[in-house]
């Protein structure tokens, strides 16, 4: 069993779905994560899901975690797709910085210098709308290059034909055009876990107030935040890209290109995963061990 301590940077829009913040929890309680940074993307403040950010880390013992307010709205239209957070109806119950106390729009910049401090060493997993991680590899084309890997929780790759679908995934269309340049753009490992994947690990929304109230700790905000979520089921799509940084092995990956839909105006975002050319720059999470990955995300995050 490998102890190799994983340098990450977490880019999120905490604060809208629950699963973000369940992702957070995750990786401060990985020993085997260090977390160099979060930053934070889409919304008429993006300041807000820092905050919300700031207040898991807090939760867990840590207030040392550099936080980072990104771009609020996509790169084409300026169109804010997601402009409310509704779980920071929670914050005036735990401790955290103030939404003021966050600067706008530092994360490209803060990206930026940390990729390019630590060439080869950093995974990014960018669990929301991609418009910092588009803005960023536009501006500086070699960052790319200088990931030890990119983890993208985006797409639906229609793995029971292997070649396409025809479901849009929500981080993708949020921000097309950026989508398409984090597609483009050369990674050594380029990773994505696509949202056919991930409706598999589910569980019903009252055991996982329970069990994360119990668990304590980041999960205390946690817990309170799935309180203020409508749905009856959590489905853990961002926890589950993370996981797989450090236990690959929980799901089957298929290699091919993916290709994003720009042109459609009733699909833009749409991802297209061909397998069949020679040139496979991306890895698609194929098939999942649900059971793999719920003992591995409470066995952390309980412990």
């Amino acid at each position: 069993m490998s102890t190799e301590t994983i340098p990450i940077i977490l880019d999120t829009d905490i604060g809208s779905d629950i699963d973000d913040a369940v992702c957070l929890a995750y990786l401060l309680k990985q020993p085997r994560c260090e977390l160099v940074g979060i930053t934070t993307v889409s919304g008429r403040d993006p300041r807000q899901r820092a905050a919300l950010a700031d207040a898991v880390c807090r939760a867990g013992g840590r207030d040392d975690v550099p936080i980072h307010s990104g771009a609020s709205c996509g790169i084409v239209d300026g169109k804010i797709v997601q402009p409310d957070v509704p779980q920071a109806a929670v914050l005036e119950r735990f401790s955290h910085r103030r939404t003021d106390e966050f600067t706008s729009n530092t994360a490209v910049q803060f990206l930026q210098d940390a990729i390019n401090s630590r060439p080869g060493e950093i995974t990014l997993l960018a669990i929301g709308p991609f418009t910092n991680l588009g803005l960023l590899f536009a501006l500086d084309p070699d960052v790319p290059r200088k990931l030890k890997q990119l983890v993208l929780m985006c797409g639906y790759f229609g793995n029971l034909s292997g070649h396409g679908h025809t479901s849009l995934e929500w981080n993708a269309r949020c921000d097309p055009l950026a989508t398409h340049i984090v597609y483009r753009s050369p990674i050594l490992d380029h990773r994505s876990v696509g949202l056919d994947v991930t409706k598999r690990v589910t569980m019903p929304t009252p055991e996982c107030i329970n069990r994360f109230r119990k668990a304590g700790g980041p999960l205390s905000v946690v817990s309170a935040m799935t309180e203020v979520f409508e749905r009856a089921q959590v489905v853990f799509h961002d926890p589950l890209a993370a996981t797989l940084i450090f236990k690959p092995e929980i799901c089957t990956w298929v290699e091919g290109r993916v290709e994003v839909e720009l042109a459609s105006p009733r699909c833009p975002g749409l991802t297209h995963f061909d397998r069949s050319i020679a040139e496979r720059p991306h890895r698609v999470a194929w098939e999942v061990d649900a059971p793999a990955f719920f003992n591995e995300y409470f066995g952390i995050v309980e412990s």
